[in-house]
């Protein structure tokens, strides 16, 4: 495992590793209550789909046990506002949302019992979702590595590691863990715009587990795809609609095309929690815009113009047919589909 942790409960409340300020320092600031969770979440102090959906549902946890001695009815209304607020903190990765609803079952099922023991309950739920997320992530990691040559070249984009997730990581989960069985990992990195978590969070995870990394400009990538012998892409996702397209951080389509160009394999690792049946294809996807101060400019320096027109959706929608495969814990799904995601699902 990492020697650092993305989210972790010490002394009765969540505190999170702030991604905002890494590489530079590494701080664990406290919260105390579901809409300071919510604020984290939006504010970028944790990201990542599966790290967004682990801290909401430790969310959940921490305002139960705020609203403790409270009545029982004043227990119910607050965290109903509780979930309202966490569920509208970051629309795209719909991890989100199934962490609110498994939180939302554990609730139901804690009916009748005091609010000391729901309290408990939830701090319960919330610990096996992290928990199961890191075996997800195990599960995909041996199912990935196993696509990798011994001896190769990985091009990732954005972050899909450990800190986007509740340990281990998705894209980076599978680098990891074919490192892990032996195989000679090399990583090209893009820097990600607008918010550089390639080059903040990826290139930092990486060399803090020894594998050797080079960070790129996002617009280098298809020159080194032409040029040096790249095997892999490996990408994450925020959400992946029912036929295959994939929603992950900006600027992922534009790998996928140029993966395809160059006849290079292009794999999305996924925990099935990021499938959204109810999204049928990627149009039905929404993309978060951001503040435009994050193209504009970072860590307090502004290269823009004042008053230049900005547009900043964070995320982009990347077509089933630029999918080689999608990795998730119950196996490889090649050339994915409405009918292989519905197998894959069970439905």
């Amino acid at each position: 495992m990492p020697a650092f942790h993305t989210l972790r409960w010490v002394d009765d409340t969540l505190e999170l590793l702030d991604q905002k300020l890494l590489p530079a320092r590494s701080e664990y600031p406290r919260f105390g209550s579901a809409a300071a969770v919510a604020g984290a979440i939006r504010d970028l102090v944790v990201r990542g789909a599966p790290a967004i959906g682990c801290a909401a549902a430790y969310g959940i946890a921490v305002e139960a046990r705020r609203l403790r001695g409270q009545s029982p009815a004043q227990f119910d209304a607050g965290l109903q506002q509780a979930f309202e607020v966490l569920g509208a903190s970051r629309p795209t990765a719909v991890n989100l949302h199934w962490a609110l609803d498994r939180m939302r079952t554990h609730l139901a099922g804690s009916e009748g019992m005091d609010n000391n023991a729901r309290a408990d309950a939830l701090l319960a739920a919330a610990r096996d979702i992290a928990d199961e997320d890191v075996r997800i992530n195990r599960a995909m990691g041996t199912h990935g590595a196993a696509l990798l040559p011994d001896v190769c070249c990985v091009m990732t984009h954005c972050n899909a590691g450990a800190l986007a997730t509740a340990g281990h990581g998705t894209a980076l989960g599978i680098i990891r863990s074919a490192a892990s069985a032996g195989k000679k990992i090399e990583v090209i990195a893009n820097e990600t715009r607008p918010f550089l978590q390639g080059a903040r969070l990826t290139a930092w995870e990486l060399q803090q587990d020894g594998i050797p990394v080079t960070l790129i400009a996002d617009s280098a990538a298809g020159y080194l795809m032409g040029r040096r012998n790249i095997d892999a892409v490996i990408v994450g996702a925020d959400r992946v609609a029912a036929n295959g397209d994939v929603a992950n951080k900006i600027g992922t389509y534009m790998m996928a095309v140029l993966a395809r160009r160059h006849g290079i394999p292009f794999y999305v690792a996924c925990p099935l929690s990021t499938i959204d049946p109810s999204s049928p294809d990627g149009s039905a996807i929404p993309i978060e815009e951001r503040d435009a101060g994050e193209v504009a400019g970072y860590g307090g320096l502004r290269w823009a113009p004042q008053d230049i027109r900005i547009t900043n959706p964070v995320f982009d929608v990347t077509p089933a047919d630029l999918v080689t495969a999608l990795v998730t814990e119950r196996g490889v799904l090649e050339s994915p589909s409405s009918a292989g995601i519905r197998e894959l699902l069970g439905r």
